[in-house]
């Protein structure tokens, strides 16, 4: 870009000029995310419905078996981005993590909604299969996902041109979550299987997860071939280049990223806004099917906050941090998640809502869960982003790029209370809402609904706010980062 052109756009020479990424790239680098949305999609919204629901395990121990993965998957992340970091071959660090991941992903997808027979019958032996598949379904995501964003952080050192890189990720990431949400709820739930029970009919879950296993493999593959040129410019460490992977050298990198202060206030915001994540992903399907009374139909039309909002945030995400420091925007737009990702069910809950099953009901969700969908989206770029920054202050201090560590410990944290989301979610399902299995949309009990809405509404709010106070603790702003640049440059030579 020319000078006189990034000063029509508002960017400075350096901010133009430095570290731009051909859109060609970043769409295949976004593509990939397609892949992580499909499987987190089908495993955070049909897992507990299914298990709960269709097969009779109880919502405790459902929600126990999904916390147990996500726990599972959450110690593999710093291991593999620890590994992924030190992984020399002609495929480079990341790429051969993206070959390895997809197929046995995709697998294991399949299995967990396609239990035998005798593992039915029997309490313990879904419980098993569904923390052992499960398990196995996050480990092999872990693979793909981790060295991805790291990838992702490599592409560009340009403070703007990062949250241009994350953006593109997180609007793959909408695209794979809508595709599988408009097969499941619009053509398998709302249409090939609408008279025998849509979502509460089990074959139709067939279908559902042959279409994320499709995605799956399309994606990443996609991505690890798309962004192949990249791989003899993707940056590597300045010094100690040669260390080897070791359990020693992995608790090493992890004491060390453990020491920047603009990281811990990162993770410590994911702390508290995962655990609302966790709980509004485990009861959507409930309170669309349950607390709504929505058709599968009406329930499609949903996803249209997320595609209006996401794409409201990946156009407007870096001029926010143009205009407003990474910290403010983090901060506000936690915040605002929460809030508005609760309000149509707060109000409800106040009978200031729109009657039940009636499509003036499906635009009152789309309005709220829009603002809210916009806020997750700009949140979600933001944080990556900034990650990519803090790579580089640690580059500064220590020599070494460790974006894996950065982005995989992120994701323990950020799973770690997910989980606890989860298992918070199964057990107000079955001790607070008790909502028996088999339940029939319309013939649940008022004082039942009220409890679900509690969960969803207040209760689920709650640890948004507190993250939107804690990110206020990050301080690198754009001055900040280019003086860290500039030292970088220096030391290179």
């Amino acid at each position: 870009m020319s000078k006189e052109l990034a000063g029509s756009a508002g960017l400075s020479p350096a901010e133009a000029d430095d570290s731009r990424v051909a859109t060609r790239t970043k769409f295949y680098f976004g593509a990939g995310a397609g892949g992580e949305a499909a499987s987190m999609w089908i495993f955070n919204a049909l897992g507990m419905i299914f298990y709960q629901q269709i097969l009779g395990l109880p919502a405790g121990l459902a929600g126990t078996a999904l916390a147990i993965a996500i726990f599972a998957d959450a110690i593999t992340d710093p291991l593999i981005g620890a590994i992924s970091d030190r992984f020399r071959s002609k495929w480079g660090r990341r790429h051969p993590f993206l070959l390895i991941a997809p197929i046995p992903l995709a697998m294991c997808i399949f299995l967990i909604f396609h239990p035998p027979a005798f593992v039915v019958e029997s309490h313990t032996l879904l419980f098993i299969w569904l923390c052992v598949f499960t398990i196995l379904q996050r480990t092999f995501q872990t693979f793909y996902v981790v060295p991805h964003l790291a990838m992702g952080a490599e592409l560009s050192t340009d403070y703007l041109e990062r949250t241009r890189i994350m953006a593109f990720n997180n609007l793959f990431t909408l695209y794979g979550g809508t595709l599988m949400h408009v097969v499941a709820w619009f053509v398998v739930f709302g249409f090939i299987f609408v008279d025998q029970g849509g979502q509460l009919y089990r074959p139709a879950y067939t279908w559902t997860a042959l279409t994320a296993c499709v995605i799956v493999l399309v994606s990443i593959f996609a991505c690890a071939f798309g962004t192949k040129d990249q791989i003899p410019l993707l940056k590597r460490n300045q010094i100690d280049d040669d260390r080897k992977v070791s359990l020693g050298a992995f608790y090493s990198d992890i004491w060390m990223v453990m020491q920047n202060r603009n990281y811990l206030y990162l993770l410590l915001g994911l702390f508290f806004l995962s655990l609302t994540i966790g709980t509004h992903e485990t009861l959507a399907i409930y309170m669309g099917t349950f607390f709504w009374e929505l058709t599968p139909y009406q329930i499609g039309f949903l996803i249209l906050n997320n595609i209006l909002g996401v794409h409201v945030g990946f156009f407007l995400a870096a001029r926010l941090h143009h205009r407003f420091d990474k910290r403010w925007t983090i901060a506000l737009s936690a915040i605002g998640l929460s809030v508005f990702w609760s309000m149509t069910v707060n109000l409800a809950l106040l009978g200031l809502a729109p009657a039940n099953s009636s499509w003036a009901l499906v635009a009152f969700i789309i309005f709220f869960g829009t603002f809210s969908s916009f806020f997750g989206a700009v949140l979600n770029i933001s944080v990556m982003s900034a990650l990519a920054d803090i790579a580089d202050e640690h580059e500064l201090k220590t020599g070494l790029r460790l974006e894996g560590i950065f982005y995989s410990a992120r994701a323990f944290f950020a799973k770690a209370m997910n989980a606890i989301g989860h298992v918070v979610a199964g057990l107000a399902l079955q001790y607070y809402v008790m909502l028996p299995p088999n339940s029939v949309p319309g013939d649940v009990a008022p004082d039942i609904i009220f409890r679900l809405g509690i969960v969803d509404g207040p209760f689920a709010m709650i640890g948004g706010i507190i993250a939107g106070v804690v990110y206020l603790g990050y301080r690198i702003d754009k001055s900040v980062h280019e003086q860290t640049r500039e030292a970088l440059a220096a030391r290179s030579g």
